[in-house]
């Protein structure tokens, strides 16, 4: 969004979503209409009672009038109420629904664009930018009406009574107008940078928040508040600006209306001692009108400024919902059942631009058949499986599936057919029952307690306090790797899928769970096609094909025993893993 230009075309945006409720916002603008009428009719009915009862001594008839312009003042206060009660509630609405078509977009997000972009800076976007769009019904452009209203209303009403007393308190609108666009324009530098430092905070303890185990390993605490209090205090002062502003805004309106006073004073003085020709009832509602005529004039500034916090908001949130990071899900086969034949065909894939990290990748696995990916660490072997759930898109060849390409199949469908277990096993705060069957309904608590029962787990997740209804901590904190482990194999188990991928999934359990993840591990695999990513080689003697891995190709193939005959990249490797066991 430009610097010098307001975002009209954000504006509309935003107003278009609010006019989706239409029965809400026809009812708003009729109250601020006559919210507007009724405020500006007081001070006129004020002059009537100095002018009409008070200066003629009619006591009886003052008492009447003063009882009209108290129900005229209840009947303003109600109004009042209702506008601010009817734009909040238009004003939730409309982040209720940005903020579900957010989130939803968000999730179909590809995972490159989360590998480049701060988790702290989508839950701001998600979160405090979606509230400052609400300013621009609640604090912006409904009351802007009603304070826009009252201003034409109150030049009407002020001509209709004395056309010469009128045209010098319309003297001091030019001025007000150059004040609050001078200030409208300072304040928007402001507020963008208060965005992004407040982005720039939530992504700073998100972090350390998240990472909190390497801050106290390294004694990193006393450095990192350091550091937070750095970005407090470039916000602080974000905040400060804003606040100087108003501080400075305010006092000038004042000031331009003092002399708006002084003049009429002076000039309709003159005129009532002179000519007669301006009642005393005529030069208070007079002052009065100057009152709500600055008062609405800074209110004005302050809802502009309100607009513009709420489309910096709304520019952010609209970035996001206009870049379409989806993966292309242009597949239209649906598989109800796969036989878990999978053929890597020349596969090339490079996370950035020209650094390819897999190099012309080619294998072929039988239905039911265990493949076993090893190699050092960036050799590519986590990344076979994220090309196969298409977590990401190759740069050339196929994979394919049962002879059909996965670009094929749709997404969705591709996916269900697929379960992966990784090493950093990633748990909900939720129960033990909810992580396993993650949303899907139709698998019952005695299905998987069947499910435990086979893969030999479900003594361990009784032993709990609350057993399948245990509540777990944020990434499964509360229990053990090795539980946090069992708990992905089962989630894996109650899936059924075709296509079973371990990452790594045995390389960091405790001894305690060691026999347990074995044994779910065989129960697991057998008879479905499984890709096993493995550090620990004794893991992988039994697989029907081992794939070597280096520097993003495929070194050696064949059996376990194969491959120690060939005294090569894998022999070496399983001697010193043999020699450091020993």
């Amino acid at each position: 969004m430009s610097e010098s230009k307001f975002d009209y075309s954000g504006l509309k945006r935003v107003v278009k979503i609010g006019m989706s409720y239409r029965g809400l916002f026809t009812a708003v603008v009729i109250v601020a209409i006559l919210s507007a009428i009724v405020s500006t009719y007081r001070p006129y009915l004020m002059k009537d009672a100095i002018d009409q009862y008070i200066l003629l001594k009619d006591l009886p008839g003052l008492f009447q009038f003063i009882f009209i312009i108290v129900a005229v003042l209840i009947f303003e206060v109600i109004l009042q109420f209702f506008v601010i009660f009817l734009a909040n509630k238009i004003a939730q609405r409309v982040i209720k629904y940005l903020r579900v078509r957010l989130f939803n977009h968000i999730i179909r997000f590809k995972l490159g664009y989360f590998d480049r972009t701060p988790n702290g800076v989508l839950v701001t976007r998600s979160v405090s930018d979606i509230e400052t769009i609400a300013e621009i019904f609640n604090n912006g452009i409904l009351t802007l009406m009603v304070d826009a209203l009252r201003i034409i209303f109150m030049i009407s009403i002020m001509y209709y009574m004395n056309w010469s007393l009128a045209t010098i308190v319309i003297l001091i609108l030019p001025l007000m107008v150059v004040i609050t666009n001078l200030f409208q324009k300072a304040l928007k530098k402001v507020y963008q940078a208060e965005r992004t430092l407040t982005a720039k905070l939530n992504t700073f303890v998100q972090e350390r928040l998240t990472g909190i185990n390497i801050v106290q390993l390294f004694n990193r605490q006393a450095a990192e508040f350091e550091n937070f209090k750095v970005i407090n205090k470039e916000l602080r002062t974000a905040f400060l600006k804003t606040n100087v502003y108003f501080a400075l805004l305010f006092p000038v309106v004042d000031v331009v209306s003092a002399v708006a006073i002084g003049l009429l004073l002076w000039f309709g003085g003159l005129r009532t001692a002179l000519e007669g020709d301006v009642s005393v009832g005529e030069m208070i509602a007079f002052i009065s009108y100057i009152g709500m005529l600055t008062q609405p004039m800074r209110q004005i500034a302050d809802r502009f400024n309100a607009i513009q916090r709420g489309l910096i908001g709304a520019d952010r949130v609209f970035k996001i919902l206009d870049d379409d990071q989806t993966l292309p899900n242009k597949g239209n086969e649906f598989l109800n059942e796969v036989k878990g034949e999978i053929d890597f065909k020349d596969v090339q894939f490079s996370y950035i631009p020209d650094s390819p990290v897999l190099k012309g990748i080619s294998f072929h696995s039988e239905p039911g058949q265990k493949i076993a990916i090893v190699g050092a660490t960036g050799a590519g072997k986590s990344t076979i499986i994220n090309l196969l759930s298409r977590f990401y898109d190759i740069d050339s060849g196929d994979i394919l599936i049962d002879g059909k390409s996965i670009y094929s199949m749709e997404l969705k469908n591709l996916r269900s057919h697929i379960a992966v277990v990784l090493q950093d096993v990633f748990l909900f705060n939720s129960t033990i029952y909810e992580n396993i069957i993650l949303g899907k309904t139709n698998i019952s608590l005695e299905e998987v307690q069947k499910a435990a029962k086979d893969i030999g787990i479900h003594e361990f997740i009784m032993s709990l306090p609350k057993g399948y209804h245990s509540e777990v901590s944020e990434r499964g904190g509360t229990l053990s790797v090795g539980q946090r482990q069992l708990i992905s194999f089962l989630r894996a188990y109650v899936y059924n899928p075709q296509i079973l991928v371990l990452d790594e999934a045995t390389s960091s359990i405790d001894t305690e769970s060691e026999s347990l993840i074995q044994n779910a591990t065989e129960k697991l695999t057998e008879g479905r096609t499984s890709i096993i990513i493995a550090h620990r080689l004794a893991t992988i003697q039994n697989a029907d094909q081992i794939l070597v891995m280096d520097d993003g190709k495929i070194v050696e193939r064949g059996t376990h025993s194969e491959l120690l005959k060939q005294e090569g990249y894998y022999n070496n490797l399983y001697e010193v893993q043999f020699q450091t066991n020993e």
